[in-house]
């Protein structure tokens, strides 16, 4: 079983700057093979350029630019061909399956965020002690990153990624743990309903309520969101509005996550079987679709699109995606039940 583990960096301020150099590194790395791929399916037809082609030229091109691709880990830059290549393989697939395609769309420097390490000790080095207080990540590039380790990591660590979220750095760590061992049985089985009234009600009668983190939280996204919308385009103050959006914003996801996450811990402990339903959110909180009124060419019928739309802040706001994610299989079921 794979286990993640997300910890808070503590970088200096010149690993600051490192850090956000690397990011962005990455992301003209990955601009850049993008539109190596748009030009050749352009001028050549169907001609399309894999990974393995793209992946044998990072040679030349750390040669080509030493102080800007060549500083870097080999193999996390292969990790970031990787992750384009993983882009277009979904867009194939959505194609296929006859939904909206999404063709992979060039990143800026905001929304490119994450670079990922494959293996521990190939570019990067988790250095972890058992009895010392303070736990360091070793980066190629950058050097030893102080880490907030607020928990112990089971077993090896396999892969290391470096996360930006805000003006926060986070290292997540992959460590293939043993399995663990199961609760005891408590011979209990519940059906559980997911809703926006109450969280969620059970088949014994009980309902978890409904915190409604997003609605608690409008007031304060609703004043910052105007106070953005009246900064100037490129200016500072505009960015300092933009991180104070998107903090609230962050701080709104992980209360939610925190709330599923604790509900769910609740039912694996207290029951050995839990049945739910498969609920498809996105067409559940697709639009509807418009209703053109064939008296008035041009013109259209009520749909309801108000009602609608706050039925699907509703259901964004009671976070099912995360909670439906967070039930793990802690016990096993006999066959036939």
């Amino acid at each position: 079983m794979i286990r993640a583990y997300k910890f808070l960096m503590r970088p200096t301020v010149g690993q600051q700057g490192a850090l956000a150099e690397m990011l962005r590194d990455h992301c003209s790395l990955y601009n850049a093979a993008l539109q190596e791929r748009r030009d050749a399916y352009r001028h050549t037809g169907k001609t399309t350029i894999r990974y393995g082609r793209q992946s044998a030229q990072l040679k030349e091109i750390r040669a080509f630019d030493p102080e800007r691709q060549g500083r870097w880990s080999f193999s996390s830059q292969q990790a970031t061909l990787r992750r384009l290549d993983k882009a277009f393989a979904a867009f194939l697939r959505r194609i296929k399956a006859g939904h909206k395609p999404g063709y992979p769309r060039f990143r800026s420097g905001h929304r490119f965020d994450t670079v990922d390490f494959p293996k521990d000790g190939d570019g990067c080095r988790w250095d972890s002690t058992p009895h010392d207080p303070v736990t360091r990540v070793r980066l190629q590039g950058i050097g030893h990153v102080k880490v907030h380790r607020h928990r112990p990591v089971i077993s090896k660590v396999k892969t290391i990624s470096v996360k930006r979220e805000g003006r926060r750095w986070y290292v997540i760590l992959t460590a293939e743990q043993t399995r663990t061992e199961p609760l005891a049985q408590t011979g209990s089985a519940v059906g559980i309903d997911m809703g926006i009234a109450h969280f969620l009600a059970d088949s014994g009668g009980k309902f978890v309520p409904n915190p409604r983190h997003g609605a608690r939280a409008v007031a304060k996204l609703q004043a910052a969101q105007q106070a953005l919308s009246r900064c100037k385009r490129g200016s500072k103050r505009r960015r300092k509005a933009v991180e104070t959006v998107a903090r609230l914003h962050r701080k709104v996801r992980r209360r939610r996550l925190d709330h599923a996450h604790k509900t769910a811990l609740g039912l694996v402990r207290k029951h050995d079987f839990i049945a739910h339903e498969d609920l498809k959110i996105r067409n559940m909180s697709k639009a509807p679709a418009p209703r053109p009124d064939s008296d008035r060419p041009g013109g259209f019928l009520p749909n309801g699109a108000g009602a609608k739309a706050g039925l699907n802040r509703s259901i964004a706001d009671a976070g099912w995606g995360c909670s439906s994610r967070s039930w793990p299989p802690r016990r096993k079921v006999p066959d036939g039940k």
